[in-house]
């Protein structure tokens, strides 16, 4: 996987497509930072590859939520109190 800033990227997209082809990937990064992961695909493949990222973000989401859940202490809550919890949050959005 190859590094490159956003600077490299306006500048020798080019070169950096002919490199994406060879290491799969490249992790675009502005000030040191990723900020974006640009990945080869084609027509046939693409569907599939915007699926599999779909997928892929929403367990990290789950899992995100799953590791608040712990260190809130809210995995502890019984059912009435998560009805509770999710009538207060519906109210919150009439408002």
């Amino acid at each position: 996987m190859k590094f490159v800033t956003v600077r490299d990227l306006r500048g020798s997209s080019a070169q950096l497509w002919r490199d994406l082809k060879e290491k799969g990937e490249l992790v675009v990064t502005n000030n040191g930072r990723p900020v974006a992961i640009v990945t080869p695909t084609d027509e046939q493949g693409l569907e599939e590859s915007l699926r599999d990222l779909r997928q892929a973000r929403a367990l990290r989401a789950v899992r995100q939520m799953q590791e608040a859940s712990l260190e809130s202490g809210r995995d502890q809550l019984r059912p009435k109190e998560i009805e509770a919890e999710i009538a207060a949050v519906r109210r919150g959005r009439r408002a």
